[in-house]
């Protein structure tokens, strides 16, 4: 059985940084596309970053030049560097793995105090 584990939330100041980590254990093969999705209180779950096999990578719009996604396909790792950050990028962070199917990690809360 597959499993997403994150790791690396925290509480920082604004204008801190931070990196989570994303591993799978278990059998997984062939993942099309790692990425991150956040969840603030009171709103709906959004895109934060992805990255697919060949290294193409897409942001949103409010972390571009900010956070930065990387994989390392043999550890099955997904990583977000998050630099500059603001009390708007408090939020639950998960990821997501996308092969044939689709794997969800449980999620690590990330605080930017103003």
């Amino acid at each position: 059985q597959v499993q997403l584990a994150e790791s690396g939330g925290g509480l920082v100041q604004a204008g801190g940084s931070l990196r989570l980590s994303c591993a799978a254990s278990g059998s997984i093969l062939s993942i099309n596309v790692m990425g991150w999705y956040r969840q603030a209180p009171g709103k709906q779950r959004e895109l934060v970053a992805t990255i697919t096999s060949g290294d193409s990578t897409k942001y949103a719009d409010s972390v571009k030049g900010r956070f930065t996604i990387s994989r390392d396909n043999a550890k099955n790792t997904v990583y977000l560097q998050m630099n500059s950050l603001k009390p708007e990028d408090t939020a639950v962070y998960y990821c997501n793995f996308r092969t044939s199917r689709v794997y969800w990690g449980q999620g690590t809360q990330v605080t930017v105090s103003s």
